[in-house]
């Protein structure tokens, strides 16, 4: 995507140094606009993609604020100099939200509100966007779904799931995640905040060091090529899209370009109904084609809060936004692959 260098703009972005925001403050840099990264580098990675932003663009490309969402108070200093805010910053696991409901809570609940509120004080009025997650949905047990030999369908959404679709949240991570969507969807309604929630599938492509917990795409990817143990939650035939990260980039530039258009709306991002893969079964031959042997996997029981399948219905964000991804899975992966291949020494 092209943009004008005179529409330079200022980007507040929490969790910048994480694995899709470092992927966005490198594409901000090259574009020109003014990065801040407010981060408290505590997800593993997360001070490696600081030193890669320095070694690719300089020390002085962008300014990183070493703070925490749970404290407002610098936040909302900040916020006074942005144009768009960028809140990626959260606790990301289902399994870790179970194990410590209270930290899930006051970093993506109270995180979430304490970034809105800063927004909503700036003078400067700034676009806010949200990441937001299909666990809003919940397990969607009601939804009938067909299995297959190595996949499971959906019977009556074949485009995916819409925006329309109930929200039921599971898990402490889904509550406080969902709780984030909701607060953010109304400061819209309520005080003309200019906001955008985006409810994400499966992201995925280099920068990711994902754990078994989160960033399961990458953590296969990781594990394969490290030779690490790996195990399977449930049978393996679970379905999801797969967005590669530009793509998802795209859809948060084309929001901002489109702000009269999509200021209080809700879209959900993924690959759609052409970008789909389950976790394993059809994800290992493509694993193994690439290391070159047969892949051993330990199983395990079926996690909280798992879906067993879950498709974006991207149509309305295709409609308003003019957005759809581009890179498909077969290419997505390999681009990551390529890039773990390329780092193979940050995972030994």
């Amino acid at each position: 995507m092209n943009f004008r260098r005179d529409t330079v703009k200022t980007y507040l972005i929490t969790g910048g140094a994480g694995f899709i925001g470092s992927n966005y403050v490198s594409r901000l840099i090259k574009r020109g606009d003014r990065v801040i990264v407010f981060d408290n580098l505590s997800r593993d990675g997360s001070r490696r993609n600081v030193e890669w932003l320095r070694e690719q663009y300089g020390h002085d490309s962008f300014q990183l604020v070493i703070d925490d969402v749970r404290k407002p108070e610098k936040l909302t200093m900040l916020a006074n100099e942005a144009d768009v805010m960028v809140h990626l910053a959260a606790q990301v696991a289902v399994t870790t939200s179970v194990t410590h409901p209270r930290d899930d809570f006051e970093v993506n609940a109270l995180g979430t509100f304490n970034a809105l509120e800063a927004a909503r004080a700036s003078k400067k009025k700034p676009v806010f966007l949200y990441a937001s997650t299909n666990k809003v949905y919940g397990g969607m047990e009601d939804v009938k779904v067909r299995e297959t030999a190595t996949r499971y369908e959906y019977v009556d959404y074949p485009q995916g799931i819409s925006e329309e679709m109930p929200l039921d949240f599971h898990s402490p991570y889904g509550c406080s995640k969902g709780c984030g969507d909701q607060y953010v969807r109304d400061y819209a309604r309520i005080y003309g905040v200019k906001t955008v929630v985006f409810r994400q599938s499966c992201i995925y492509g280099p920068r990711q060091f994902g754990v078994e917990d989160q960033g399961w795409v990458a953590w296969f990817v990781i594990a394969a090529a490290a030779g690490r143990k790996m195990t399977i939650y449930g049978d393996g035939k679970q379905v999801r899209d797969l967005l590669f990260v530009d793509d998802l980039l795209d859809a948060y530039d084309l929001a901002v370009a489109n702000i009269k258009t999509a200021a209080g709306k809700v879209y959900n991002v993924g690959g759609g109904s052409e970008n789909v893969l389950s976790v394993w079964e059809e994800f290992a031959p493509i694993l193994e084609k690439h290391v070159g042997h047969p892949l051993h996997v330990e199983r395990s029981n079926w996690r909280p809060g798992d879906q067993r399948i879950y498709v974006s219905d991207i149509r309305k964000a295709r409609e308003e936004l003019g957005w759809s991804p581009k890179i498909n899975v077969e290419d997505g992966i390999q681009k990551l692959q390529d890039w773990v291949r390329n780092n193979i020494h940050l995972f030994q």
